[in-house]
């Protein structure tokens, strides 16, 4: 088998270019199903800039990776590495790829890279242009989680809408790990912050619960909030 998902002695016996795409291997980067268009990825957020450029970018690497096409983006696929036939079919899977980032963009951005031509040049220009973490980002996300209140919703939904808010926080935020006791002691302080927050948001009617929660001499994990209360 060659690189590309078929044997030599197939490519050099059929001239047919139809042929030969159609003998690439599902596992190919190359390979595109038939139903396969610039709708090749969904996420359910468009970038916007720097503000949501880590949820949109984790959202958009994980779905090209369940198509197996984020060789496209880190550029492990290239097109010199083809021949001319596979080179066009590279050409073909490159705008597919290309086409479904920027349906998730603003209309502002992709005004901006209309265009680009190549999938890992238009990533790694959002890239440069907005995986930037300043100041106003991070207080306007402490703002959102520390605001963010149940509001009559149920105890399950908010929790999944702060433990989002904690994610993209996280992720932003990524601070250096060590192996000592200091990496643990974080941790569990890290984890009494997101049960303060998650308790003071709670509406009124759980006051009580609230209460018997933060009396215990050992406070539980915020994780196992909405199982107990």
């Amino acid at each position: 088998m060659s690189l590309h998902g078929y044997s030599d002695h197939e490519y050099e016996a059929d001239d047919d270019q139809p042929a030969l795409i159609s003998k690439l291997d599902l596992s190919s980067p190359l390979y595109l199903h038939p139903n396969d268009s610039a709708t090749l990825t969904v996420v359910y957020v468009k970038l916007k800039g720097t503000e949501n450029y880590q949820v949109w970018s984790c959202a958009m690497l994980f779905a090209s990776e369940g198509k197996n096409k984020t060789n496209f983006i880190d550029r492990s696929c290239r097109r010199s590495n083809t021949d001319e036939v596979l080179g066009r079919q590279w050409d073909r899977v490159n705008a597919v790829v290309l086409g479904s980032i920027l349906n998730f963009v603003s209309e502002e951005l992709f005004l901006g890279q209309t265009f680009s031509k190549r999938t890992k040049h238009v990533w790694d220009e959002l890239k440069e242009s907005y995986d930037k973490v300043d100041g106003s980002i991070t207080f306007n996300l402490h703002h959102k989680i520390n605001s963010l209140i149940q509001n009559g919703s149920s105890i399950a939904d908010y929790y999944l809408r702060l433990n989002a808010l904690w994610k993209q926080f996280d992720a932003l935020v990524q601070l250096s790990r060590c192996t000592c006791h200091v990496d643990e002691d974080f941790k569990k302080h890290n984890q009494l912050m997101k049960l303060i927050q998650f308790l003071m948001g709670l509406d009124d009617c759980y006051m009580q619960i609230r209460s018997n929660i933060i009396s215990k001499d050992e406070l539980p994990d915020v994780s196992v909030r909405p199982s107990i209360m």
